[in-house]
């Protein structure tokens, strides 16, 4: 369980980061807003709340070393499509999940790009590996790499 949980540690408060599968070293300084960063050129920390278009960091991208994106809710997942255009547009720093994060959400989570978690709320360690290990073939292309079982059977 320990190669698939990544370098991550049991997390103790808000924004403490439970799950990391990055080997680079952890960003140690604060995220700014998304109209605080795009106004400065000093910060390499962003965080997206709800609402945010995370379209606006596209032209930022080489200085950005970490994007915290929020859910302050379960069912708020504007969060996921913010990790996708990120992911999608050759974004490869840290793209951390906080808040409402969700044992069965996380595997989704996942595949969207995210490689880090801070809940508000510490995950059973079990059932995160029980979630990444719940479905193990895929149906198609996603951020996370993953062969899609079509083009297993298929070549």
């Amino acid at each position: 369980m320990a190669e698939q949980l990544g370098t991550g540690h049991l997390g103790t408060g808000a924004d403490t980061v439970q799950l990391r599968f990055r080997d680079d070293e952890q960003v140690d300084h604060p995220a700014v807003t998304v109209d605080a960063f795009v106004d400065q050129s000093n910060a390499t920390a962003v965080r997206i709340e709800p609402g945010d278009d995370a379209r606006a960091l596209l032209g930022h991208l080489d200085r950005i070393a970490l994007v915290e994106v929020n859910f302050p809710t379960y069912g708020d997942g504007r969060g996921f499509s913010a990790a996708r255009i990120l992911r999608e547009a050759g974004y490869t720093g840290e793209l951390r999940a906080v808040g409402d994060v969700l044992v069965d959400r996380i595997d989704a989570m996942r595949r969207c790009g995210f490689d880090a978690f801070a809940p508000d709320v510490p995950l059973d360690e079990a059932d995160v590996a029980a979630a990444f290990a719940r479905f193990p073939e895929v149906y198609q292309a996603a951020a996370d790499g993953r062969v899609p079982i079509w083009a297993l059977r298929h070549g």
